[in-house]
């Protein structure tokens, strides 16, 4: 630890840190005088949450080591185009705040398999319990822990206390998340993001300005950094759009403008919108426009995290292996130490040598509040789902609320415990984990779309379809990847999805178990074949685009815009038409059909609608997205 750089004020700056956060956890974990928690207080805060609580829970539970460690070595190895699953992840709360999260809360929903055994059957809820069951222990927990342990490792210079790190992690998450439930996680995720976004932005202004030397800035910094990346030929790390025939690696996981219009929809869609421990915040807002107003907020601070993760992993690259073109270092402004092993080592490499006294215990309090509010989050997930989807409906279904909160707490601690003895061997060796990470829940986000999506929004959905959409997802992943090895995964979900959604709406159509419907609203009835009409236009023309321009690189065009675009991937505005597609199909069943399924949820316009401030906090979004792609294309 000596070698760490730390300092006496960086050890109390960590430890005020951890002792106000098991402090505030235990405070929030309290019952009132002679009043037990219920289920709904501690599995959904008492739908409590304001829309600052659930903006700050969302960022708090999703940002994670998986972000700092994984997304800022992805940074250092292929550039600032790993960005874009935040970027757009700005744009997709406003989708799932809009359209899906109201639909959820209208039926008081607890857990997302809950709304799949209301919307369809027994057998499709229970196997999507156990499914996120074995996510959350095996995949989330695990890979959380040991990447936060990871950086904690090298950045204290504790080597070989790695799993004593883990234990750590675990029992601070545990203390106030298992007891408390998730009032406490979301009251102390508020403090969290403070932490996590403040001290992470101190953090990456601090590398910037080591960039430049003494008495520069962190904007120098970042022109140094800018400027050298473009002297470099065919490097691509400050481009948002990666294009093949410069860096077909970078290309390989972020497929040019793929990562704008293509299976970056699926991953985000399925992540942001039907993913418990995320999804489990708005719906425990106060009410739906709380939730809605929530989610944009959660968009505004989306946007700041490349800044904080990605950024500084682009700086260690250049630092790293240019330092002779560095200002700061060779000014003497900084010593370099330590090295670059693999990809993910760029972040804690980057704390020991660049921050300064005092800043590094603030950048270690980020990245530890990073992985302690996805750790408690994700208990608590694990909990609910074990609790009110198996628990109450299979083993004890008339169980009092203090029954469900003991089994709750026994459950979060449980899974505590396995993950603890299945991380070292499940994981280690990985280069780049983020890519990892996202490249494995690709193989199964396309069958979630598919299943929770028309089972939300398309009245005709049929359980048959449901259930063998749900077998062939994974299988299907798995043929892909073994029969194109080489083709980008966001490619292979578009595919995938497109095949899963012909399946799908194939056994919808051929199922007997339909039964008549309501007719519709004239007036809703209107809006919906006007807006079938447009999305069916625009998915016509994005697939016919992209099937023209196939045909004509296939058939040797030596264009050089038909070259271009091939490079960029353009070929994902097939994907883009199919999801839209998708959305024109449902709209003019919804409006013209004379049968739904036994069980459909109410398709309610007036559900979607919001309010002008809702309005102006997506505009802004939207806009601020547009900017930086402009700029950083």
């Amino acid at each position: 630890m000596s070698n760490s750089g730390f300092q006496t004020i960086d050890y109390i700056i960590v430890g005020v840190y951890m002792i106000l956060l098991v402090s505030l956890g235990l405070f929030l974990s309290r019952n009132k005088k002679g009043v037990d928690k219920t289920a709904n207080d501690y599995f959904l805060a008492g739908n409590k949450l304001t829309w600052w609580a659930v903006g700050a829970s969302l960022i708090a539970a999703n940002i994670s080591a998986e972000q700092f460690i994984g997304m800022s070595g992805s940074g250092y190895k292929i550039g600032i185009c790993v960005a874009a699953y935040e970027i757009m992840a700005a744009v997709t709360l406003i989708i799932v705040a809009k359209f899906l999260l109201p639909v959820m809360l209208k039926r008081h929903i607890y857990t997302i398999p809950q709304f799949l055994r209301e919307r369809y059957n027994e057998g499709v809820g229970m196997a999507f319990s156990v499914f996120w069951l074995f996510l959350y222990i095996f995949v989330n927990l695990t890979s959380v822990a040991w990447l936060g342990s990871i950086a904690i490792e090298q950045i204290l210079g504790l080597e070989g206390f790695r799993m004593q790190i883990v234990l750590a992690l675990f029992i601070i998450a545990g203390i106030y998340s298992i007891y408390g439930g998730l009032a406490s996680v979301a009251w102390t995720d508020v403090l969290q993001v403070i932490f996590l976004i403040g001290g992470g932005l101190i953090t990456a202004y601090f590398a910037l300005e080591a960039v430049s030397g003494e008495g520069k800035g962190a904007w120098e910094g970042l022109t140094i950094i800018y400027e050298k990346l473009k002297s470099i030929p065919n490097d691509t790390h400050f481009n948002l759009i990666v294009d093949k025939s410069k860096s077909p690696d970078a290309f390989r996981d972020l497929p040019g403008i793929a990562a704008i219009v293509g299976g970056v929809w699926l991953t985000n869609i399925g992540y942001w919108g039907f993913n418990q421990y995320i999804i489990q915040k708005g719906l425990a807002a106060k009410s739906i426009g709380e939730a809605q107003k929530g989610l944009i907020f959660a968009g505004f601070l989306k946007i700041l995290i490349p800044f904080i993760v990605v950024i500084p992993g682009v700086t260690a690259f250049i630092m790293f292996n240019y330092p002779q073109d560095i200002p700061g270092i060779q000014q003497g402004y900084v010593d370099l130490g330590g090295t670059i092993n693999v990809s993910d080592d760029a972040y804690p490499w980057l704390i020991r040598n660049f921050a300064p006294i005092g800043i590094k215990g603030l950048s270690f309090a980020a990245l530890a509040a990073a992985v302690i509010s996805s750790l408690a989050s994700m208990l608590n997930s694990t909990s609910t789902i074990f609790t009110m989807d198996i628990y109450k409906q299979h083993i004890k279904k008339n169980a009092t609320d203090r029954q469900l909160v003991r089994v709750g707490r026994f459950t979060a601690f449980l899974a505590l415990v396995i993950a603890i003895i299945a991380v070292e061997p499940l994981l280690g060796g990985l280069d780049q984990a983020f890519q990892y990470i996202q490249e494995y829940s690709g193989f199964i986000y396309p069958g979630i779309i598919v299943v929770f999506g028309l089972g939300l929004l398309w009245k005709r959905a049929s359980s048959k379809a449901a259930v063998w959409t749900s077998i062939l997802t994974i299988p299907m992943g798995l043929l892909f990847k073994i029969a194109l090895p080489d083709m980008p995964f966001q490619f292979r979900m578009g595919y995938i999805f497109i095949i899963l959604f012909v399946i799908f709406v194939a056994i919808t159509f051929v199922d007997s178990t339909k039964v008549e419907t309501e007719k519709a609203d004239e007036a809703d009835r209107k809006k919906m074949l006007k807006w079938g009409g447009i999305t069916l236009f625009f998915s016509l023309f994005f697939i016919l685009a992209a099937a023209v321009h196939k045909i004509l690189f296939v058939n040797g065009s030596t264009n050089e815009r038909v070259i271009y675009l091939e490079n960029i991937g353009f070929e994902a505005f097939f994907f883009f038409g199919s999801l839209i597609f998708s959305i024109s199909l449902f709209l003019f069943s919804n409006a013209n059909s004379q049968y739904k399924d036994k069980k459909a949820v109410p398709f309610e316009l007036e559900l979607f609608k919001t309010d002008k401030g809702f309005a102006l906090g997506a505009l802004g979004i939207c806009l601020i997205v547009t900017l930086i792609y402009i700029l950083l294309w």
